[in-house]
């Protein structure tokens, strides 16, 4: 090399910073990893856009008004009810009744109004009448006896040992332990309301429920709807909330209720010595027995908040989405995409 001769260096190579990664993007990724941990999801599968669901906050409104009720009971049996000459005939008697049954040993009234609301509320088999609100209504009806049982065994185990006291020193206050069920209700009401989650995938809807010990998750296909049932309700319609059933060749979404009467006695057993008067009378009245024990099952919309959308917010949406998925992965949409390329491609070859 001479000595005019420069030396060019060459420049040396930096090497590439890593892709940052924004907060955005650290968010979403951490989104879509819990949510793949909470519904289960498939490799490949992800939640749709808008595809997660759940009952609105209202949607049980009516387990917050029984939790009012029972408090309503509870206060009712705290002051009472006064009553004069000029009251209405309806609250003289409850006046009356409560005066005639509010005893410190037994809460006889307190036990059967309750047990008496109880058994109407599991009877009707309304959004109310579920097992754990059952157990509730129950404990709460049977707290007041259990308490002052107490007083009636203390007498009992003293004859035979002087020193016992009781266990329990402490009387039944109305307004304390109905503030504290209804609070304790109302939060029961709010977790069971947020065990459900349902969501629109890429593959299929999941219907998920987890409350207490009860655990449910259920997948449907797309090709196995046949259709989506939609249903609002009067108050649904005020508040926004609808409730979306699907319904599967299978019978998903559908439930059996069998209608039967009965009068609760059978005719009597023929005889050879009964005259042509009798034998009418007889086929008379098993014609009429027959009549009153039939059955009849019918189908009805299984609104159970465990198998359908029960009562979202956000149902056109997810109606939407249901049926575009719908056509998309049924087997007549995809006969139709086979037929579509093997024309295109002989009209390629041709």
């Amino acid at each position: 090399m001479s000595e005019h001769e420069t030396k060019v260096e060459e420049p040396e190579e930096v090497a590439e910073a890593p892709p940052t990664v924004t907060t955005e993007e650290s968010a979403a990724a951490s989104k879509k990893e819990a949510q793949s941990k909470k519904f289960r999801l498939i490799t490949g599968e992800e939640i749709m856009e808008n595809g997660e669901a759940g009952p609105s906050t209202l949607a049980f409104l009516s387990l917050y008004v029984l939790g009012g009720v029972v408090l309503l009971v509870h206060l009712l049996f705290a002051f009472g009810v006064s009553s004069n000459d000029d009251s209405p005939t309806l609250v003289k008697i409850f006046s009356t009744f409560i005066d005639l049954t509010d005893s410190e040993t037994f809460p006889v009234g307190f036990v059967l109004i309750m047990g008496i609301l109880t058994w109407f509320n599991r009877m009707l088999n309304v959004s109310t009448s579920g097992r754990w609100v059952t157990i509730a209504l129950v404990v709460t009806t049977l707290m007041p006896v259990a308490i002052q049982l107490d007083d009636l065994v203390t007498p009992i185990v003293g004859l035979f040992n002087d020193t016992y006291d009781g266990l329990i020193d402490f009387t039944y206050n109305y307004t304390l332990f109905g503030v504290l069920f209804a609070v304790l209700f109302w939060g029961a009401t709010w977790k069971y309301q947020r065990s459900f989650s349902y969501a629109v995938t890429t593959n299929a809807i999941i219907f998920q429920h987890a409350f207490l010990l009860s655990r449910s998750h259920r997948r449907i296909l797309f090709d196995r709807i046949s259709e989506v049932m939609v249903e609002r309700t009067p108050m649904g319609t005020i508040l926004g909330y609808a409730t979306l059933t699907i319904m599967t060749d299978s019978g998903i979404g559908l439930s059996e209720e069998t209608v039967s009467t009965s009068v609760g006695t059978t005719p009597g057993s023929s005889s050879g010595d009964d005259g042509p008067v009798s034998a009418v009378s007889r086929g008379f009245l098993s014609k009429f027995f027959a009549f009153m024990t039939y059955q009849r099952t019918t189908r009805t919309l299984d609104h159970d908040p465990k198998t359908c959308f029960y009562k979202i917010r956000k149902w056109e949406t997810v109606k939407m989405m249901l049926n575009e998925m719908h056509r998309k992965h049924s087997s007549s949409n995809l006969l139709e995409d086979i037929a579509e390329r093997l024309s295109n491609e002989e009209g390629s070859n041709a």
